[in-house]
């Protein structure tokens, strides 16, 4: 039986590919602790389209 936990899947989307107009989204998918972290995480992750390292946050 599986345990019922606080962990959630999440999506980080990168915000600078959205204000560049580069075609294509690059996308993340997580866990996170909703008991420990009510607030939306950002993360450093790298972006394919950009060929950089950007910010990714959390989206709903």
């Amino acid at each position: 039986m599986a345990k019922k936990g606080n962990r959630v899947q999440v999506i980080l989307e990168c915000t600078e590919q959205k204000e560049s107009g580069v075609p294509g989204m690059s996308r993340y998918i997580t866990t996170k602790n909703k008991k420990n972290t009510p607030d939306r995480i950002e993360r450093k992750k790298y972006n394919p389209y950009l060929k950089k390292v950007t910010v990714h946050r959390e989206i709903k």
